[in-house]
């Protein structure tokens, strides 16, 4: 009978075991979707950062080469 209990008590350890590691695999996976996501939404940010700073150089360029033209002319 203590044979018994004993392998029932080893038993209820490892199945609590088991859903404690249900319990981290679940929240590991909700963690690492939410990281997924949030490192989709940088790449998108970084994306537009770099094309309005290419477009800002652009612009400004063409500024610096309107006010050297206008520099030659007077």
């Amino acid at each position: 009978m203590t044979h018994d209990n004993n392998d029932e008590m080893d038993l209820a350890a490892l199945e609590g075991r088991v859903d404690e590691l249900i319990r981290t695999v679940d929240q590991l996976k909700n963690e690492n979707f939410a990281l997924r996501n949030q490192q989709d939404n940088l790449v998108n940010e970084r994306a537009s950062l770099i094309d309005k700073t290419e477009r800002a150089r652009s612009r400004i360029e063409s500024m610096i080469s309107r006010l050297r033209a206008m520099e030659t002319r007077s």
